[in-house]
């Protein structure tokens, strides 16, 4: 492949939203480590507690809150 075809705008595009479902799947990746972690303090069984669950929501809503403030902090500098 010759470097004109790496700076096509369809190639431009696609590395983008190749990179943003990176940064997406890594997202839900430290949400999920950082979230189990916190809610999950037993070996878990075959559904979690109520007690877990809304643990789990509320630390899920709480680390895309936070993601969403950061990212937008980024943006407007």
């Amino acid at each position: 492949m010759d470097s004109s075809a790496l700076q096509s705008p369809e190639m431009q595009r696609f590395l983008s939203q190749e990179k943003e479902k990176a940064m997406v799947n890594e997202m839900v990746a430290k949400l999920t480590n950082v979230c189990w972690d916190k809610c999950i303090t037993s070996t878990p069984g075959s559904k979690f507690s109520s007690s877990e669950s809304a643990c789990l929501s509320n630390c899920a809503q709480r680390y895309l809150d936070m993601s969403m403030i950061i990212m937008k902090r980024f943006q407007s500098q």
